[in-house]
């Protein structure tokens, strides 16, 4: 009887062992939903945007998902790749400045694109404030005066030179389409090629004091360099122009020619599907612009540039923004269940 008594209990305390474990490994899957599920990030390859893929892949790896090292092409690229499958999400969704890629790669048939990771971007023409202010210039319709167009040449050629968008980015549609709706080609060059190398530039005629005309958007570390109403003024446009018909009026009556942006999270359709802890995490992610463009400002002023510095950046801002990384995960991890 003592041994019958003693092998009912060893299973008793067996069965305890037994669900104890089997309890911690289901609060383990619910911890780490994405356990086994390989992530493919994608990125046009512009540092000024590694600060935001990082966060979400900081977030999806909390998650327990296997994420890849990123893959960079171009934005038009990028969304055919997400929707056949070959990358899973990117960050740096601008809309609706991509609205014609997010159609052309198959729109909602095939992509994801939910929640407002980053509002508040703002993109237009800039002079610097000293020749608005010599000159009253607040419109970039009166560049197609020559001799206003001529304050800005950097070539002398008699055109104004701008400093304008690479190929594929979507900035360089909307300048081209109104390039010509505002008469500006006979008076104005729009200068195209790597960003990087024409805003310095740019930036080198400010410090000579020369005037310039140039294209940028926020957030992005040029604006902590030349300081809107403090070095630089934006420029109205005379109408909407936009090749997809948008109005582009803010709601203070102000039209500077382009729609304010929320940078979007876009994945691929089916993926969200499978993943719903992904999908949620996509839904509920939000970031300031102001976070952003200190951090682009840290690349500029202390040459901290590149990848690995920006993952440097997240976990920094990981840490002083732990509730709300760990509220997205919360949110992501009950959706799993």
């Amino acid at each position: 009887m003592k041994v019958l008594t003693w092998f009912r209990s060893a299973l008793t305390a067996f069965a305890a062992v037994g669900a104890l474990l089997g309890a911690q490994t289901a609060l383990a899957d619910n911890m780490m939903p994405g356990k086994g599920v390989v992530v493919q990030p994608g990125q046009d390859n512009v540092d000024g945007e590694n600060f935001q893929t990082i966060i979400v892949i900081k977030a999806l790896e909390a998650l327990g998902y296997d994420v890849k090292p990123v893959q960079n092409a171009k934005y038009p690229a990028l969304h055919i790749a997400i929707a056949n499958g070959d990358v899973t999400f990117m960050a740096d969704h601008w809309n609706p400045l991509h609205q014609s890629f997010f159609e052309k790669a198959g729109g909602e048939s095939k992509l994801s694109r939910t929640g407002n990771y980053l509002p508040g971007c703002a993109q237009g023409y800039l002079i610097d404030k000293k020749t608005a202010e010599k000159y009253n210039i607040t419109n970039i319709g009166q560049l197609t005066d020559p001799k206003i167009a001529k304050l800005f040449d950097a070539n002398d050629d008699g055109k104004a030179d701008l400093a304008g968008c690479v190929p594929g980015w979507g900035c360089e549609r909307v300048i081209e389409h109104q390039m010509g709706a505002f008469n500006l080609r006979n008076t104005v060059t729009h200068n195209q090629g790597e960003y990087s190398a024409i805003i310095a530039e740019t930036i080198t005629r400010y410090k000579e004091g020369k005037p310039i005309l140039y294209y940028t958007w926020t957030p992005y570390w040029v604006s902590g360099v030349l300081v809107p109403g403090k070095d630089v003024t934006w420029l109205e446009v005379p109408k909407s122009a936009h090749p997809d018909g948008a109005d582009t009026t803010l709601p203070n009556g102000k039209n500077y020619g382009f729609k304010i942006n929320t940078q979007m999270i876009v994945a691929n359709k089916d993926f969200v599907a499978k993943n719903p802890a992904a999908a949620k995490l996509f839904e509920v992610m939000t970031i300031s612009v102001n976070d952003v463009s200190a951090q682009n400002l840290k690349m500029k002023e202390k040459g901290e540039g590149g990848w690995d510095n920006a993952v440097r950046h997240v976990n920094a801002w990981i840490k002083a923004n732990q509730t709300t990384f760990d509220g997205w995960l919360t949110a992501a991890r009950a959706a799993a269940q």
